[in-house]
């Protein structure tokens, strides 16, 4: 018989203070302290271009502190020198001591093990991208438009992208080049020099074993606990080869090896991540958080089946376009279906839905709270409920 050395309970809780929601937002005015120990404590911060509510970046850290000013953690963002932009859970933001630690990935894709399309274009079109660097070096930051020689593009291969914007892509994969964004959110391209400090270039590029474990290492202490498939993922690792990197971190007692209730599969934890007695927060989650961006880890820990529907034809979605998970406590007991409707002014929850076996008055009163919250942080003046979903009626309810 397997030995259980978590409880499921438990190792939600333990996921959840690894992700700093056993802590209670700030009390006073958020700053860029409070942005430095939120990203920190994730490791990463995922960007994607959906803002159906607000841009996804700003999501996670307002789960976790609350309403704050956007403009200043965007000056932090893409101003500080503190992080900078890399392919790695997708496009990311990270701490610029993680720079080395990921040049194995660039060197993969240098040689065309990843990112074939733009391999190709690399390979074969070498002086013009050639050209592009020299430009971005004498003339940056440039935006793809702003290229001299763009080469627009026919028809919709690559998204019709032109071959300057695909070359800048290219030298972004492979690290010459860096990013940072306007306030339009818009790729600025730089020499990678100037957006991560000398210091951290010179630093020597670790071996592909020992860059792997330490992003493994890092990914299962913002998680505080995961199964290979997990760790893997938060950096977007292959698992065959995570596996065997967990394995001398075990042995080297960086992380240790523990049974989850109801896991398959054995898991990791960080032994510096504590783990609570309860987990007292409310907190509706970006699809891009890394509570649930995994959506396997998300079912196995809190039970919960979630799909993102963007790329659903509408009649066939469950439960909406844009749908946020709602975390009360240790438990996702929840989704709301959500639009920022600007020209009206209204945080528009269009769909909401509870899950099996929750107090609905309960979950209404608190979700009526947090959406509340959230439309002041965005700048609306009125959250309007819809009638669909199986806790639509008492959440109205709640609000009158």
């Amino acid at each position: 018989m397997t030995r259980t050395d978590l409880s499921l309970a438990a190792a939600r809780r333990l996921a959840l203070t690894a992700q700093g929601f056993a802590e209670p937002p700030p009390p006073g005015r958020v700053d860029v302290r409070h942005f430095r120990r939120v990203v920190g404590r994730m490791g990463l911060l995922q960007l994607d271009s959906v803002q159906t509510v607000c841009r996804s970046h700003y999501l996670p850290v307002y789960s976790r502190l609350g309403p704050y000013d956007r403009s200043a953690l965007d000056g932090w963002l893409w101003g500080s020198g503190e992080v900078f932009e890399a392919w790695s859970h997708e496009a990311s933001v990270l701490p610029v001591a993680a720079e080395p630690l990921l040049r194995w990935c660039k060197a993969r894709a240098a040689v065309g093990e990843t990112w074939s399309g733009l391999h190709a274009m690399g390979t074969r079109q070498g002086d013009y991208v050639a050209g592009v660097l020299d430009e971005v070096r004498r003339s940056g930051p440039l935006t793809g438009g702003q290229i001299s020689d763009p080469r627009p593009r026919q028809g919709t291969w690559w998204g019709g992208r032109s071959d300057g914007r695909r070359a800048l892509d290219w030298l972004f994969r492979i690290g010459e080049v860096g990013i940072t964004r306007n306030e339009r959110f818009e790729k600025r391209f730089s020499p990678l020099a100037d957006l991560v400090p000398a210091e951290v270039l010179e630093r020597p590029t670790p071996t592909v074993e020992e860059a792997q474990r330490d992003l493994l290492e890092a990914a299962a202490r913002a998680h505080g606990v995961g199964t290979a498939a997990d760790l893997a993922d938060y950096f977007r690792m292959r698992t065959t080869e995570a596996r065997p990197r967990l394995a001398e971190l075990v042995e080297a007692d960086r992380l240790v090896e523990v049974r989850i209730e109801g896991w398959r599969d054995p898991a990791y934890r960080h032994p510096a991540v504590s783990l609570p007695r309860a987990v007292r927060t409310r907190a509706l989650l970006s699809p891009f958080d890394p509570v649930v961006w995994f959506r396997p880890r998300a079912e196995r820990l809190f039970g919960f089946r979630y799909r993102i529907e963007i790329y659903v034809p509408a009649p066939k979605r469950e439960y909406g376009y844009y749908v946020l998970p709602f975390l009360l406590g240790d438990a996702l007991v929840g989704r709301v279906d959500l639009k920022s409707d600007r020209a009206t002014g209204r945080l528009l929850a269009r769909g909401v839905f509870a899950e099996d076996g929750v107090d609905r008055e309960h979950v209404a009163a608190e979700l009526a709270a947090e959406l509340d919250r959230l439309a002041a942080f965005l700048g609306l003046d009125e959250v309007a409920v819809g009638r669909r979903g199986n806790l639509a009626s008492a959440l109205r309810a709640a609000r009158r």
